[in-house]
């Protein structure tokens, strides 16, 4: 099978399994999107989920978030770790959003890319989630997946990216990254994947999991 067809036959699989996949990350508006994203840099969304409620309701737009005190923002957002570095960034980005782009998200990559704190992952994610674009967020779950299967021989994001971009169809990216994530939690383990479980068993690269465990 060609890596195309490997694709479109765990478009099949996951369609399936992970009909509702989605976003783990907990939000209303995509600017608090933004802001989850920043904060889940080495820290769980899980742990993110549980800091955003209280942080969204007193901070309640991007101008209160560019207004905030960095010492009490930082306090609220402590347990996500890195977290006056993640303030000062969430605060600066909030500035330029008000100042460069009328204080909507923007909806290209270079635009995104000159938020502070965001990097390709991050803005992949906004494209994707919030104005519906092909995207692909190589978070380490895809990095992991996508070499176990055999799809990529790369653990260098951005070259996973654009060697993804040429065999999963437009429509599917969004969709297949978050189906990643999925499929990462529930059977492909980082430590101990559940092989005689998994559900695209038949078209992974198995050879690849010693490599990569």
């Amino acid at each position: 099978m060609t890596k195309k067809q490997i694709v479109e036959r765990i478009r099949e699989v996951f369609d399936v399994v992970y009909e509702d996949a989605k976003c783990s990350l907990d939000f209303e508006t995509p600017h608090q999107l933004l802001v989850a994203v920043q904060l889940s840099a080495q820290c769980t969304d899980a742990r993110v989920n549980l800091v955003t409620p209280a942080l969204f309701e007193k901070y309640r737009s991007v101008q209160d978030f560019a207004n905030a005190d960095e010492d009490e923002l930082c306090h609220m957002i402590k347990s996500c770790g890195f977290y006056k570095n993640k303030g000062k960034n969430i605060i600066a980005s909030s500035k330029r959003i008000l100042s460069e782009f009328m204080g909507e998200i923007p909806s290209e990559m270079d635009e995104l890319l000159k938020l502070e704190g965001v990097g390709r992952k991050t803005a992949n994610l906004i494209l994707g989630d919030v104005y519906g674009k092909p995207s692909l967020v190589i978070d380490t779950h895809a990095i992991r997946l996508t070499n176990r299967i055999g799809l990529v021989s790369e653990k260098d994001p951005v070259k996973i990216e654009f060697a993804l971009k040429k065999i999963v169809p437009s429509d599917y990216q969004t969709r297949f990254c978050h189906q990643l994530v999925y499929h990462g939690r529930a059977i492909c383990d980082a430590r101990v994947p559940k092989c005689t479980l998994c559900p695209i068993g038949d078209v992974c690269k198995k050879k690849n999991v010693k490599k990569f465990v």
